[in-house]
C-alpha cells in the first residue's frame, strides 16, 4: 500500500514552487498531472520505436504498431469492452463526442427528430450536437436539473417516453460534481429504444466504469484527465452502433481501397483513425491505466470524497460562500465550486494563485448550466489521486487574503 507522500514523489511538477510557495494544484478536473511512469513511457516510445504504424514492415514500425494495438487492448481491458475493434482512438472526448456526432448521429437525423442533453453539459457535449440538429433540422431539448444540481428523474422519464434518438449525457458534471444514476438512466432509456453517449472526461479514473453492465451505446473519455497525455481521447461504441457509422474524415489508414471517382473503407477501428493517429501518446495512455489500476479506483474515488467532504465542511462554514451542486459528498465526485460574495471567480483565482493555489475560475464550458444557477461564474476546486488535506484547508484559508484584498 503506497502512502501518499510516495505517491506525491511520482508526480515531478510537485515539486515546484509557484510565486515563492509550493505548488497546490487543485485543477484536476480540467488535467491531471502526469506520475514519472507516464512521461517515461512517452519517452521511452520517441526514443526507441518511434515510427510510424501498420504500414511499413521493418521492425520499428512493427514494434510501433505492436504498442499502439496494446494501447488499445489495455483501454478495451479497463472498460470491460467485449472487443478491443470497439475502441476508437481520438485526440479527447471534444473529437469523440464530435465522431459520434457526425458518423452515427448525422446521417440519420430528419426534420423533426429530438436529441436529448442535460443541462449540466459541458460544451463538448453540447455544441457538436447543435451543429448535426441544426443541419438536419432536428430540435435539442434538455433534462432539467433541481436547485441542488441533480437530475429530475421523473423529467428524464417524461422525456425518453417521446422516443428521442439519442440521449447523451455527462457521467460527472465538471462544474457540480455530481454523479449522475448512470445505471437507472440508461437502463430507462434503453426502455423506449433510445441509445445512449456517455460523457466520461470527469469520470473515468474516479469511478468505476464497466461498459458491459451499464450497457451505454457510446462512451467518450480524454486520457489527459486520468494522469495520462494530452492529444488522445478514446470513444467506445457498441458492436452494431460501430456498423451503422460511416467515415467523418477522410485519408491514410481508413480505406480498403482508392479509385479515382470512389473509395471502399477499411473495417473499424481503422475506419474512424484516418492519418496518422496519437502513438506516443496511447503509449503513455496505457501508462496511465496501469498506474490508475495500480492505485485502485476505488482507492482514488474514496480519497477524492474525503478530501471533498473536507473542502465542503470548510466552504459551508465560510462567510459570503455559495457551494453550487449537492451538499453530501457521497453524491459527487472530487470537485467543489463556489462563489464568493462581492468578488468576480477571476479575481478569487488571481489572488489564491499568489499563494500557489492553482484553482480554476469562470463558466467552465458550461454557460447553460450557470444560467440555470443564475450566476455568470464559479470558482471551482477539483482534486486528484495526490492532493493532501492540508492542501485543501491552506486553499480555503486563503480565502481570507481574497477578502482582506476587497474589503
Amino acid at each position: 500500500m503506497v502512502t501518499l507522500a510516495e505517491l506525491r514523489a511520482q508526480f515531478p511538477i510537485l515539486q515546484r514552487s509557484i510565486h515563492g510557495h509550493p505548488l497546490v494544484y487543485l485543477d484536476n478536473a480540467s488535467t491531471t498531472q502526469k506520475p514519472q511512469v507516464v512521461i517515461d513511457a512517452l519517452t521511452d516510445f520517441l526514443t526507441g520505436r518511434n515510427a510510424n504504424i501498420h504500414r511499413g514492415v521493418y521492425l520499428l514500425s512493427e514494434e510501433a504498431s505492436d504498442a499502439y494495438e496494446q494501447a488499445r487492448d489495455r483501454v478495451a481491458r479497463f472498460l470491460n469492452a467485449p472487443r478491443s475493434q470497439q475502441v476508437i482512438f481520438t485526440r479527447g472526448t471534444t473529437e469523440s463526442i464530435n465522431l459520434a456526432a457526425q458518423a452515427w448521429a448525422r446521417p440519420r437525423l430528419q426534420p423533426g427528430d429530438r436529441i436529448l442533453l442535460t443541462e449540466m453539459e459541458h460544451h463538448s457535449n453540447q455544441v457538436p450536437w447543435q451543429l448535426v440538429t441544426q443541419e438536419a433540422g432536428a430540435t435539442l431539448d434538455y433534462l432539467r436539473i433541481s436547485d441542488t444540481g441533480e437530475l429530475l428523474l421523473e423529467d428524464a422519464e417524461a422525456q425518453l417516453r417521446t422516443r428521442p434518438q439519442l440521449l447523451a449525457l455527462t457521467a460527472i458534471s465538471n462544474v457540480l460534481g455530481t454523479i449522475n444514476p448512470l445505471p437507472e438512466l440508461i437502463a430507462l432509456a434503453h426502455q423506449y429504444d433510445v441509445p445512449v453517449l456517455l460523457d466520461a472526461a470527469q469520470a473515468v479514473g474516479r469511478l468505476p466504469l464497466d461498459v458491459t453492465a451499464l450497457d451505454c451505446d457510446f462512451l467518450a473519455f480524454s486520457g489527459h484527465k486520468l494522469y495520462g497525455p494530452t492529444g488522445i481521447g478514446v470513444l467506445y461504441a457498441k458492436a452494431e452502433r460501430l456498423d451503422e457509422m460511416q467515415p467523418w474524415q477522410g485519408g491514410g489508414g481508413m480505406i480498403a481501397k482508392v479509385g479515382r471517382a470512389h473509395s471502399t473503407w477499411a473495417e473499424a477501428p481503422a475506419r474512424f483513425e484516418a492519418g496518422t493517429p496519437p502513438i506516443a501518446e496511447a503509449a503513455g495512455l496505457q501508462a496511465a491505466l496501469d498506474w490508475v489500476e495500480t492505485v485502485g479506483v476505488p482507492e482514488i474515488q474514496a480519497h477524492e470524497r474525503a478530501l471533498t467532504d473536507l473542502a465542503l465542511g470548510r466552504l459551508l462554514e465560510e462567510p459570503g460562500v455559495t457551494v453550487v451542486g449537492p451538499l453530501t459528498p457521497e453524491k459527487r465526485s472530487g470537485l467543489v465550486s463556489f462563489t464568493l460574495d462581492g468578488i468576480h471567480p477571476h479575481d478569487v483565482a488571481q489572488i489564491l494563485d499568489e499563494s500557489g493555489v492553482a484553482v480554476r475560475a469562470g463558466h467552465h464550458c458550461a454557460q447553460i448550466l450557470h444560467q440555470r444557477l443564475g450566476v455568470s461564474a464559479t470558482v471551482r476546486m477539483s482534486f486528484g489521486a495526490y492532493n493532501t488535506p492540508d492542501e485543501v484547508n491552506g486553499a480555503i484559508d486563503a480565502l481570507d487574503a481574497v477578502r482582506k484584498v476587497f474589503a
